[in-house]
Formats: structure tokens, sequence, C-alpha cells
């Protein structure tokens, strides 16, 4: 989910926004040094104020949207998908409360651990948490698993292009894993607490109909991206999903969820289209086509907009006459994982879920 760290500095207060793992030890460091304080973002009302509004955009400002939310080393080059939520910005911190809920936090997510494991008159004297924890997965390293490398993605998608075969490329999010999860590992109150952006994302709850058409996508998909971070709604919850639909991991291909960013930091994509057409899918299509086109890209479809789960049938049939077309980039949040392997699957072509790096591209954000 996207976190907020608020600072109160000099009498003003100072925002930084963190989506996802992007440097999470860095970051983890400097939360610690510099006394931040935690806030989820609650709402998606608009600003109050030029002051506020000013605020949330130097907070959203960043590589872009992704990898700012990914997930390993990944994302700690690039960042992973999430809306903009805003908030109003609040009037008062209460560094006393916030830091002992902090500490408490950092306690019982380690040393607490350690604590209610440990003999009741034995002790573990110079010993850190991190230490007892690499001990441990130097004694699970056969469980485990390993994912598709950005390296080896993209010989497949580049193999799947010069033999004109299918290819899809999905990624699941924590939208993508909430939605799955509707009544068979949460409740539609839970569902509906955690996946408050869903709207945004082009969900609206319930629907079962989307679960089910996801579940049906990823099961077809070729490549399967995870998220890297073990936070409740990413890694664990994945597993849960996908086993609560009846899909077994490894019978499918997987790679980080933020395969797109990799793709693009590792500077793979100008090798990828290279001398292939490419359609364009998504809100952000126009824009991101201007910006691939400027770059020598040949460009021969755009399909925009796209809205929303119950906006893909008229889709897919856009698609079929969009012209011909080698690869497809579609940005459309979570309806994406849908389109995407219902291209692969209907018209034999590689497709990736792209993601908000369409609209870090289109903005200028990032660079191809």
């Amino acid at each position: 989910m996207e976190e907020e760290y608020i600072e109160r500095k000099n009498g003003g207060i100072t925002i930084q926004r963190r989506l996802g793992e992007k440097n999470h030890k860095r970051a983890r460091k400097r939360i610690l040094k510099r006394g931040f304080y935690k806030q989820r973002r609650t709402s998606v009302s608009k600003p109050d104020c030029d002051c506020e509004r000013k605020l949330l955009e130097q907070a959203s400002v960043s590589f872009n949207q992704g990898f700012d939310s990914g997930y390993d080393e990944a994302w700690s080059r690039a960042m992973q998908t999430m809306p903009t939520m805003q908030q109003q910005v609040p009037e008062k911190v209460e560094p006393k409360r916030s830091g002992d809920e902090y500490k408490k936090g950092v306690y019982e997510g380690g040393e607490g651990i350690v604590d209610s494991i440990l003999p009741e008159f034995e002790i573990l004297p110079e010993v850190s948490v991190r230490q007892i924890i690499e001990a441990g997965l130097e004694q699970m390293n056969s469980r485990f698993y390993r994912l598709l490398s950005t390296s080896e993605v993209a010989a497949r998608v580049r193999n799947a292009l010069r033999t004109n075969s299918a290819l899809s490329v999905v990624r699941l999010g924590d939208g993508e894993l909430l939605t799955l999860a509707q009544e068979v590992v949460m409740s539609e109150e839970q569902v509906r607490k955690e996946g408050f952006f869903l709207s945004y994302s082009g969900v609206d709850l319930p629907d079962l109909a989307a679960r089910d058409m996801l579940a049906a996508a990823i099961k077809k998909a070729d490549i399967v991206g995870i998220p890297k971070l073990r936070l409740a709604n990413f890694q664990p919850l994945a597993f849960s999903v996908l086993k609560a639909h009846g899909i077994d991991y490894r019978n499918l291909d997987l790679t980080l969820s933020t395969i797109n960013y990799a793709l693009h930091v590792e500077g793979l994509l100008r090798g990828i289209f290279a001398g292939y057409r490419v359609l364009v899918v998504g809100n952000s299509a126009p824009g991101l086509s201007r910006v691939l086109k400027d770059s020598g890209v040949r460009v021969t479809g755009v399909v925009a907009p796209v809205d929303g789960m119950r906006d893909i049938p008229r889709v897919m049939d856009e698609i079929s006459y969009a012209g011909e077309f080698d690869i497809a980039l579609v940005g459309a949040g979570i309806p994406a994982v849908i389109i995407v392997q219902r291209i692969a699957s209907g018209f034999g072509k590689v497709a990736i879920d792209f993601g908000h790096l369409a609209d870090a591209l289109a903005k200028g954000e990032s660079v191809l």
C-alpha cells in the first residue's frame, strides 16, 4: 500500500513518499535516524487548499509511481504501480506517541519474536535480529523459489517476437490480489477496507465476476509477476489467493510484479521494440504513443480509454480493428491482466502489462 512519512521540521511539514520497497533498507535507516512518523492514506479526497496541493504534488515526485512501489533487485532500482491517493495534511504531529508506536511495531516484528521463542531462562547476547534471520535463511535455502530474472523475461519476449509466437506477461499487485481475495480469502467487508482504491484501478466492489476472470487469466498467462515485498496484502496474499483458486504456483513461470520497470530501468525496452509494430492500450495510450514515436518506435495502433472491467469486451473488439501489431503494451489497471492474456491467446501476439510505466513515460517523468 502507499505510505507517507511526515516530519515536522523548522515549523513546517515535509512529506516524503515511499511506494513499496524502493531502497527499502535505506528508507528504513532514514526513518529511524530522522524520526519520521508513518501515516497511511485512507481517502481520496481532493486537497482543500493550494498549499496542501503543492505538498501532495511534492510528495508524489519520484522516479515514478512504480518501483517506488516495487519489491526487490528490481524494486531497489525502479518503482511499483500505485494510484496517487490524496488526503488532508494533519495540522499536528505527535512525535512521542507516534514514535512509541513505531518502536513497539519494530520490537514486535523482530526482537519480540525472538523473546517469545527463547526458553525462559535463556538469552542470546550480542546477536542481532538480522544475524538470527540470516542464520535461519541459510537453513531454509532448499526451499528458496527462483523467479525469472529481467534478462530471462526479456529473452522470452524477444524469442516470441522473433518466432511470431504468443506470449503474455501479467503482473499481480495488491489491487489484483485483493480482487482475487473476494469471498475466498477475505470477506467483502475486509476487501472494501483494504482495497479502498480498487475503483480507481477498475474494479467496483463487490465483483466476483472480475475475481473469476482474473483467476482464469492467471492460469493461462505465460509469465506472472508477483510481489517480492512480504507485507500482508502483497506476497503472502499472492500465495493465499493462488491456493484458494486452485492455482499451483509451481506450474507458473513467475517473475517480479515490477518486471515492467525492471525492463525499462535496465534499458531493454528499446531493443525489444526495435523493428516491431507496437499497439498501445490504456488511458495513457495517446501520450505514450507520441513518446514512443518520438523515440523511433513504430506504433501502429492506439486503443483508449479503458473504463474498468466492464469495458473489456469493447476494448478487445477495438483491438481487433486497431491494425496489425507484433507487441501490445497495456496500461489499464486491474483489467490489464485480462486484456494482456486475451491479446496473447486471441491474437497470437506478445502482450505486456505495462502498468503505470505508461503514465511515467507519457508525462516525461521517465525517459525511454
